[in-house]
């Protein structure tokens, strides 16, 4: 049974910087693809960043160029670099580990951007 680990967050002034890391157990890491989603209290929740199990990388608008997702399949962990945060990038960030059409997440870690 696949499992999934966040850790990461925090509290982070605006423009402030934070890695969030996400580690999988139970399974074989590299042949899932891998996203970072994000909700906020009374929202849908939003793809914020994909990676693939080749490494190619897809973001949501609001955090391109500020936003970098990554893979350690040495250490069956995916990253979620987060920059320039603003007040808006700071709902609860779920990963989710995809293969075929199924989906398992994260319980998920908190994200607060505030002065």
């Amino acid at each position: 049974q696949v499992q999934l680990v966040e850790s990461g967050g925090g509290l982070v002034q605006p423009g402030g910087s934070l890695r969030l890391s996400c580690v999988l157990s139970g399974s074989i890491f590299s042949i899932y693809a891998m996203g970072w989603y994000r909700q906020a209290p009374g929202k849908q929740r939003e793809l914020v960043a994909h990676i693939s199990t080749g490494g190619s990388t897809n973001y949501a608008t609001s955090v391109k160029g500020r936003f970098t997702i990554s893979r350690d399949n040495a250490k069956n962990t995916v990253y979620l670099q987060m920059n320039s945060l603003k007040r808006e990038d700071a709902p609860v960030y779920c990963c989710d580990a995809n293969l075929g059409r199924v989906d398992s997440w994260g319980q998920g870690t908190q994200v607060t951007v505030s002065s």
